[in-house]
């Protein structure tokens, strides 16, 4: 076994979770050796979050000059040149891609093997030829886009996340498979640069998330022009030219549409084929690998995180996870992954934020306890000489001042979000909030008057109203 290699850590998979962890483990000192067959950068860099919000940000100008009437500033309607546009969320690529080249890691001192990596066996990793025998593993492979099982989907070309910012031209007619983030975020876009967009959805739309806030994102998108068919089934897609039919039922109505491009956005699928998991006796389900609350795999040198052990599909939950492994993995210290402060965001216009529990959840955990706290957008100055007001902000409180969670439709949703995610990282109640000062007029002094109405009920305590009229007597 002299040919081995013997890292401190060895890291499959070149996305976000296995750089941020390459990159925390080279800064302590380890010795790292990381595999990626792919692209660097993985899903985040070259076909998920990068990209989508570069295309999301050139639609948000070509929005911007058509609302500027009702500021009494008006723009010949925008001309969309779809090539250049190509050309900027390229250009946003290659501006970030050095941070996650192979180079700034060599740099770093991680050595980088391109390459498949395969267990051999619970110990012993090999890829391009050379074995690996590290202390800890890291096993960061990711995900990809989910195709569904629908009759004639194979009979024609479709678009992925992977490959829809590859169309230099516009598309005439985008249907889109699936009301998730993703499908809602770029059928808004390509709607706003000229596009006719269809979305198709088996269920209801951003399901998993409060359904008056969707109701406030869904009007802006609907607004915006985006055909949306829900609790729909697709019974059928064939060829129709160089574009594509699709064939749907809603309740007993069956209806064709044509489209000249199809995209598929339902959901992802973790990437477990193909790494020898099973040799290395790491356990996995439908959702990806099976993790305990320290992020450990069924084998104790391996630990798995990102995508590929399912739930929250972010670039965020690759971060913490990473640094969770880090302090686990190199250091040996405790602890649990708390996925109760980790936000989510759906970059929609308005966008939709939340972070640990709904409302639902809240009052169903504590009945009599919990407090509802809501804010419309409508009612913040800010919101108002921006006209940007159809918004609303909730917050769940614990009667004893505890964050339980907070969930935002508006502009700015997602920097929202970060004043109770840092809150509840660092179990800050709500009277943190109320002492705080908001610049005026702000989008953030929504926040300080939640927690004003948080302590509402206590300002009419019959006590204080007791010692209000005895002060009001003293010179």
């Amino acid at each position: 076994m002299a040919d081995v290699s013997r890292p401190d850590l060895c890291i499959i998979g070149g996305g976000s979770a296995g750089l941020f962890t390459a990159t925390a483990a080279s800064a302590f000192g380890a010795s790292v050796i990381l595999v990626e067959k792919g692209e660097m950068g993985g899903d985040c860099l070259n076909s998920g979050c990068v990209p989508s919000k570069a295309l999301i940000a050139a639609a948000r100008h070509a929005e911007a000059g058509r609302a500027g009437s009702e500021f009494g500033v008006s723009f010949e309607p925008p001309r969309i040149n779809f090539g250049r546009i190509h050309q900027h969320v390229a250009d946003t690529i290659a501006a970030i891609a050095p941070n996650d080249s192979i180079e700034r890691f060599e740099g770093l001192g991680v050595t980088v093997i391109r390459g498949q990596g395969r267990f051999i066996d619970k110990k012993t990793l090999e890829a391009d030829g050379q074995k690996i025998r590290a202390r800890r593993f890291v096993v960061a492979t990711g995900s990809r886009p989910l195709i569904p099982p629908i009759p004639g989907l194979e009979t024609v070309s479709y678009l992925t996340n992977e490959t829809i910012f590859d169309l230099t031209r516009k598309p005439a007619h985008l249907i889109i498979i699936g009301a998730g983030p993703v499908g809602l975020e770029l059928a808004q876009a390509h709607r706003r640069l000229g596009c006719t967009v269809t979305v198709i959805e088996a269920r209801d739309p951003l399901a998993d998330h409060d359904a008056e806030l969707v109701a406030i994102t869904l009007r802006r998108i609907v607004a915006d022009g985006v055909t949306l068919k829900t609790r729909t089934e697709i019974t059928g897609i064939a060829p129709h030219g160089s574009g594509v039919t699709v064939t749907f039922r809603q309740g007993d109505e069956e209806t064709t549409i044509t489209g000249s491009h199809l995209l598929v956005a339902a959901g992802r699928k973790p990437n477990i084929e193909d790494f020898g998991l099973d040799r290395a006796g790491i356990s996995t389900d439908d959702k990806g690998i099976r993790v305990n609350s320290r992020l450990r795999t069924s084998n104790r040198r391996v630990y798995a995180i990102g995508d590929v052990i399912g739930g929250m599909h972010f670039t965020h939950v690759a971060s913490y996870h990473a640094g969770f492994v880090i302090r686990s993995a190199l250091f040996g210290l405790g602890g649990k992954a708390d996925r109760s402060i980790i936000p989510m965001c759906t970059y929609t216009d308005p966008e939709i934020a939340t972070i640990g529990m709904s409302e639902a959840e809240a009052l169903r955990r504590y009945p009599r306890k919990a407090k509802i706290l809501r804010w419309s957008y409508a009612e913040n100055d800010r919101a108002r000489t921006d006209r940007l007001t159809d918004g609303l902000v909730k917050l769940m409180t614990h009667r004893d001042g505890r964050i339980l969670g907070a969930a935002i439709a508006g502009t700015g949703a997602g920097e929202l979000i970060a004043f109770f995610a840092y809150a509840m990282a660092n179990r800050q109640k709500i009277a943190s909030f109320a002492r705080f000062v908001a610049p005026y007029p702000s989008l953030s002094d929504m926040a300080k008057r939640l927690a004003v109405e948080h302590y509402r009920d206590k300002l009419a305590h019959p006590w204080l109203k007791y010692w209000f009229s005895i002060v009001r007597h003293l010179p």
